[in-house]
Order: C-alpha cells, then structure tokens, then sequence
C-alpha cells in the first residue's frame, strides 16, 4: 500500500503540472492535444487506481497510529486523509464531466474508451472547470501540509512517521 500512496501521490503533482502547463498552450503547438490526452488518460487510469485503494482500506486496516502522537493529530491526520480523498474524486470526476461535456468519449492512450454518461450539456464544461481547478487546488495546499506534518513528525518529533511512510 505504500508503493501505491507514492504512486498517486506522483501522478498528482505530474497532472497538476501538466494541467498548468497545457492551459497556456495555444492551437499551433505540437502539444495542443497531446498534453490534454495525457492528462485525460492518466486521470481515468488514477481514477481506477484510487477506486481500488478506497476498496483495500476498507477491507484491510492501516498502521496504527505511533504511540507518541497527541489525540488531535491523530484525528486531523485522518480528516486530512478523508478529504484528500473526496478531493481527488471531486477532481477526477469533474475533469470527467469537463471532457465529456460535449457528448465525446475519453480514449485512454487508445486501450479503450470512457463515454460520456451526461451526453452534451451546455455550458457544464464551465462549471466543471471551476470546480477542477478549485479543488486540484486543494489537493496541492492539502499535499503539501500533509508533507509539512511529516517531516515535523521526522526533524521535530523524531518519530516513526516518516520512516513508516516510506516502508520501512
């Protein structure tokens, strides 16, 4: 389970870049649909990912928590935890619902196709867009303070956290 929390935790940081990235392509660049395609496929294959992660961590418990830690940062570990989590899927489902807004399916690098289950919605493509941003947003400033936390609980606390998250 470890390989798979740095595997996502990868695959955000790359979409967000390249989500940044490709926003300021314009038309006559080699990567004016190349960069949307990558970003389209890989944030289905991550949306099948996180499905099987939510399975496993309900059917198999975690860690328990390192003795040393306080009562709060224990729970605020796990808020943090669960709205990474709805986060993400807002994310996923939104950059979804802002490719698909046209009636067109989602070719993932040509393995297969995701079609649109809304059909053409004027204007959703809008309101999806919003909702993408903000909440990759989120999903960034969340990452980076649960990133924050750790390395307090390694230098400052000098605990297992960190080692722990990295499986060892």
């Amino acid at each position: 389970m470890v390989a798979i929390h740095w595997l996502v935790a990868f695959v955000v940081f790359g979409l967000f870049a390249l989500g940044a990235w490709m926003v300021d392509l314009t038309y006559y660049s080699e990567w004016y649909k190349t960069g949307p395609d990558i970003h389209r496929s890989v944030g289905v294959l991550l949306f099948f990912l996180m499905l099987f992660r939510v399975v496993w961590k309900f059917a198999n418990t975690g860690p328990r928590p390192v003795p040393s830690h306080k009562r709060w940062e224990t729970v605020a570990a796990h808020a943090a935890h669960g709205v990474l989590y709805v986060l993400l899927f807002i994310a996923m489902v939104s950059g979804y619902l802002i490719s698909t807004a046209d009636g067109s399916a989602i070719s993932v690098f040509g393995w297969f196709d995701v079609p649109s289950v809304t059909g053409q919605i004027k204007g959703m493509e809008d309101v999806a867009g919003s909702v993408h941003y903000w909440s990759t947003l989120g999903i960034l400033i969340l990452a980076v303070i649960h990133a924050l936390g750790a390395l307090k609980h390694h230098f400052l606390d000098r605990d297992e956290t960190l080692t722990r998250m990295l499986g060892h």
